[in-house]
């Protein structure tokens, strides 16, 4: 498959992409067996990646840099993209589970607090049957040793799963990818963070109407004013300002 082409949003090339073609792609990546990891990237990626030198390559080295939010969706039209739709961590892991059940394709859930990878691999398979997960793993909330790295290697390449599914905050998801990706043997890595807790029931997720408008941000703020409110009410503005300073541009293909 040619790439799609892609976005500079502030310096991180956003995946030009649909949802279904997203989909389409991460299909071929297992088919070939062709290790990749895919972030899902909305402001606030955008915006911890110009504080973050590291993040920011982390980002240009990923397989695809999905649309997450409606300002994605947005800032590729400013560049001439008029194909571009939103491609949301939790619709691209329902909406993948579908296509995996149907196909056989196996799946890793790794992150997530105590018992919710086992919630959602079983609330899967409940709502598309012959959806298999292979393993899940909590992480402790600190680093990981070199022994205990090593055991989550082992432990993944031993259950050989087709997608691994990464349940962590940003950035510390795509630093774990990004870190991992070539010692799995695993054809594709999903960072979707907040997808975890929404299809295990343990987080409620915004109206369309709202996903629709690009005001999820809000209500993700309401919901978790002392966790959130630094991410959506300065780094909101500070992106606006920056989209204005440096308008969206397409890239040359890679």
């Amino acid at each position: 498959m040619a790439d799609d082409p892609r976005v500079d949003v502030l310096g991180v090339p956003v995946s030009a992409t649909s949802l279904d073609q997203a989909l389409d792609r991460a299909e071929a990546w297992i088919a070939a067996r062709d290790p990749h990891f895919v972030t899902f990237t909305g402001v606030h990626g955008v915006m911890e990646s110009q504080s973050d030198p590291e993040l920011l390559e982390i980002h240009r080295r990923a397989g695809m840099v999905c649309p997450d939010g409606m300002p994605m969706v947005w800032s590729s039209k400013l560049a001439g993209v008029r194909t571009t739709t939103r491609c949301y961590g939790p619709d691209f892991l329902l909406a993948m589970a579908e296509r995996a059940a149907a196909k056989g394709y196996t799946s890793f859930f790794y992150g997530g607090n105590e018992g919710v990878a086992e919630q959602l691999a079983a609330s899967l398979a409940e709502r598309f049957p012959g959806f298999t997960t292979v393993g899940t793993y909590c992480p402790p909330f600190r680093p990981l040793t070199e022994d205990e790295q090593q055991e989550v290697v082992d432990t993944i390449r031993a259950a050989k799963p087709d997608m691994v599914w990464v349940g962590l905050s940003t950035p510390k998801q795509e630093r774990w990818m990004d870190a991992f990706v070539d010692r799995l043997d695993v054809p594709v890595l999903f960072g979707v963070g907040a997808a975890f807790d929404i299809h295990s029931g343990n987080l409620s997720q915004a109206p369309r109407w709202m996903q629709r408008s690009g005001l999820e941000w809000f209500y993700r703020l309401l919901v978790e004013p002392k966790r959130l409110w630094k991410r959506y009410l300065v780094n909101n503005p500070k992106f606006v300002w920056g989209v204005l300073r440096h308008r969206p541009r397409l890239l040359p293909p890679r």
